[in-house]
């Protein structure tokens, strides 16, 4: 019911099974506790690193990709406040300028975060928005520079080659600048996030996910497939609507919380 996807049930089971063996187990009572820790050795197998690309006084920007509806905007309101409380100075650039409201919406997320935004209006080019962005971000000091993508243009290619130009832009003016690019993934969508890491593991270099909607959903055992399987590691959670409910993933307290 927590949808894990076949290759990684396996995977778990068959380590379940050689393990009681090997053990010794007899008990039925020893086996929940061998399976969590499995289950917790199979998330950490690739010793992913998990935290975000940041170094004190250097520019980093962070990339957020992802399709309309999986809650790009909302989760890129939630990071910025998150590393504010951090101490972090931390500036949005609304390079979305494809969807109607998509700038309005990150507005009200700068404005409850209490962070800076730039924007141009809605159809400039998003690469145009990155520049400005970039340029007023070494001009005030900022720490950490959050960017805004469409989620969905005419068609791939289309949004293959606007990655492409606006990596392009980041690599002329801010080349030393540390790097994220974080794919933002739907938890209720189930195996269907994992076809949708793959297709943007083909259009740009991803570094992290963040699983949103994980408050209302069992579907979460789709970090074992995207996290073990796929080999990127998950960086956030998001548990609710709330300013505040980003997590960091931690494997330990995620299993925990599925059993």
């Amino acid at each position: 019911s927590a949808d894990i996807g076949m290759d990684s049930t396996l995977a778990i089971v068959n380590s379940l099974r050689d393990e009681i063996k090997e053990r010794k187990i007899k008990d039925t009572n020893e086996i929940y506790p061998l399976l969590e820790e499995i289950m917790i050795r199979h998330l950490d197998k690739n010793n992913l690193d998990n935290e975000l690309n940041i170094k004190e006084d250097e520019l980093s920007i962070i990339l957020v990709i992802g399709v309309n509806g999986v809650g790009k905007t909302t989760t890129i309101g939630k990071l910025a406040y998150d590393l504010k409380q951090e101490g972090k100075k931390v500036m949005l650039a609304a390079a979305d300028t494809f969807r109607a409201a998509a700038i309005e919406q990150l507005g009200e997320w700068a404005n409850k975060a209490d962070v800076e935004m730039v924007a141009l209006e809605q159809g400039a080019d998003p690469s145009a928005v990155i520049f400005d962005a970039i340029r007023s971000a070494k001009s005030k000091d900022i720490n950490v520079l959050i960017c805004d993508t469409a989620g969905r243009l005419h068609n791939k290619k289309n949004l293959m080659k606007e990655l492409e130009k606006i990596n392009k832009t980041i690599d002329t003016h801010a080349g030393k600048a540390n790097r994220d690019n974080l794919l933002v993934l739907d938890a209720t969508t189930g195996q269907n996030a994992v076809s949708q890491l793959r297709e943007f593991k083909n259009v740009t270099d991803i570094t992290g996910l963040i699983l949103t909607k994980l408050d209302g959903t069992a579907k979460g055992g789709i970090i074992f497939p995207l996290q073990s399987e796929l080999n990127v590691p998950v960086k956030y959670i998001g548990l609710g609507e709330g300013i505040d409910d980003l997590e960091k993933f931690d494997s330990k307290s995620f299993v925990k919380a599925l059993f």
